[in-house]
């Protein structure tokens, strides 16, 4: 099977291949400018100098990263990120807790990161270039919301909180990969954009927190209660 050919400026696409590059791209501003939001929305929860010093860094991070995709962007388009995807910022919830803030981390962030993985290798090499920055600077991310999970979870009263906002971020964090097995899909894979079918990526990023809800008691709601189309061969079962 020949190889899809490397992509390095608007001239080289096709109509279609532009307008998913503009629909990825606008996916991407969307969620930095919208983790930026979240993180400083929820400053005035944050119980620590150092959490609060570390949650400042990421939320520099994420505008940075959005300014890197909003410019490629313009040279796609000729149009600005911010305006393209304002209106998108009312789907996401804002974090009314310190509780609430690392359960969206833990869940929302890691969810991120695994859709971003998937275009490594994106054909539309600038684009990649810039995921591949975003990774390793967003290396850990996640790791702080689950370590602060892991540590409320320990007490017993927290366990109801934390299983009602679980719910609550699950289907947040599984909006970000978009519907699986659409002709969308199928046509970003075949021209290199991306490696994998959204409903692959979120059966991995299914299985990567099982781990943790266990360690927290947490489970799954059933699966008509997410409100998100998966694969019917996702395994929402926990271990013993």
């Amino acid at each position: 099977m020949t190889s899809p050919k490397t992509i390095e400026s608007k001239d080289e696409m096709t109509p279609e291949y532009r307008a998913l590059v503009k629909q990825l791209l606008e996916s991407q501003g969307y969620r930095e400018v919208m983790a930026a939001n979240l993180f400083g929305h929820a400053m005035k929860h944050i119980p620590t100098l150092a959490y609060k010093k570390l949650v400042a860094h990421q939320l520099e991070e994420e505008l940075e990263h959005f300014e890197e995709a909003a410019k490629l962007y313009h040279d796609v388009t000729g149009k600005d990120l911010l305006n393209a995807v304002q209106s998108k910022m009312e789907r996401v919830p804002y974090p009314e807790s310190w509780t609430e803030l690392a359960m969206a981390q833990f869940l929302y962030d890691r969810a991120g990161e695994f859709h971003l993985r998937e275009y490594r290798t994106c054909s539309f090499a600038p684009y990649a270039r810039i995921v591949t920055k975003i990774l390793e600077e967003e290396e850990g991310h996640e790791g702080f919301g689950e370590q602060v999970v892991l540590e409320l979870a320990k007490e017993p009263k927290n366990r109801a909180i934390l299983q009602t906002l679980f719910e609550k971020w699950l289907t947040v964090a599984l909006l970000s990969f978009g519907r699986p097995a659409t002709e969308g899909n199928r046509f970003a894979i075949a021209a290199g954009l991306k490696s994998r079918d959204s409903g692959a990526v979120m059966n991995d990023f299914i299985n990567d927190i099982k781990a943790t809800m266990t360690a927290c008691g947490l489970q799954f709601p059933e699966r008509d209660k997410i409100g998100i189309a998966m694969p019917d061969d996702i395994d929402l079962s926990l271990p013993a």
